[in-house]
């Protein structure tokens, strides 16, 4: 399987926000589409990522306020992207080592979508099962 299968079974929806966004706003957004982080896009350009982890590291223990924060001074710059034609065993790969839950999915600099460790690991299991029904048809045969 394929980064390019998951966008296409999530749809082509992109929330996203701008570097001058406040943090509240942006976390209403989080709340309000249930997701755990959201593009920075300026200009088409992506510019980062601001994560809900983003907000409890760099909002709350550092006493900062999310009303008056602009999502620019929190987000985590230049993130790790996939392309669409990126297989999904290296997203979990890089995920798992670089400890990330969120990849933006890009395409000759333009954001397509984002994937989430749940999309990736939810897409391994399709697979494997997949896998499994093909083996057993073809023993029982």
């Amino acid at each position: 399987m394929k980064v390019s299968d998951i966008l296409q079974k999530k749809g082509a929806v992109i929330f996203s926000v701008t570097g001058d966004t406040t943090v509240y706003d942006a976390l209403k957004i989080l709340g309000e589409k249930n997701i755990g982080a959201l593009p920075v896009i300026e200009e088409g350009k992506l510019l980062g990522i601001l994560s809900e982890r983003d907000y409890a590291r760099k909002i709350i223990l550092k006493g900062k306020t999310s009303h008056d924060t602009p999502v620019n001074e929190i987000m985590t710059e230049n993130p790790f992207t996939v392309e669409p034609d990126d297989k999904i065993e290296a997203c979990m790969t890089l995920m798992s080592d670089k400890h990330i839950r969120h990849l933006p999915v890009i395409k000759d600099g333009t954001v397509l979508g984002m994937i989430s460790i749940g999309d990736v690991v939810t897409a391994i299991i399709q697979s494997q099962k997949e896998t499994i029904d093909h083996l057993q048809n073809y023993i029982s045969q």
